[in-house]
């Protein structure tokens, strides 16, 4: 079976705004079969963003899980994902999951995987997929180096990843709060 290369999701924080950017290509081996797939979306009252890369389902799964866990504890954020971690690390089914999420509200900027990582970034970028080290490095340099707005430096960063990483392509979807 071929597998399935999608996606770049890049989560910034800058001058006061939140922004998750995602791509829209989806490539089976050498093939792309869709351009404009939706990564990232709304949760819990539409104050998460969360986004993701890997295997559609099992994403769609952890979405699931993680707006349950956000219900459960009032839209707390840390200590939902916290919990996702932790189930997703010893469930039985939830392990053999192979998907990365990114999760953004007011207070935290997460990236969670499925070995237990709940991991905040010190500069407030984190990005995740197969273009994710290229997003994050566009988006470290014009933090740094221009005076654009958190929307601008996502999507210049990802028009960069998109011209450098064959798995992703240039249909970007900005979600902000």
């Amino acid at each position: 079976m071929q597998q399935i290369r999608s996606t770049t999701i890049l989560a910034l924080r800058h001058k006061n705004e939140i922004v998750v950017a995602g791509d829209g290509q989806v490539s089976l081996g050498p093939t792309i079969i869709k351009h404009q797939a939706r990564k990232v979306r709304r949760l819990y009252h539409d104050k998460v963003i969360t986004g993701f890369a890997g295997s559609t389902a099992d994403a769609l799964t952890l979405y699931d899980k993680l707006e349950q866990k956000l219900e459960q504890f009032n839209g707390n954020l840390l200590r939902s994902a916290v919990e996702l971690a932790k189930d997703w690390r010893t469930d039985k089914y939830l392990r053999r999951l192979e998907a990365m999420l990114i999760a953004v509200n007011e207070e935290s900027s997460l990236l969670l995987s499925g070995t237990g990582d709940v991991i905040e970034a010190d500069d407030g970028i984190l990005a995740i997929g197969s273009g994710g080290p290229y997003a994050q490095a566009a988006a470290t340099a014009l933090v740094r180096h221009s005076d654009l707005d958190a929307e601008s430096i996502a999507r210049a960063a990802m028009e960069i990843a998109g011209s450098i990483c064959v798995y992703t392509n240039q249909q970007i979807i900005i979600e902000k709060i």
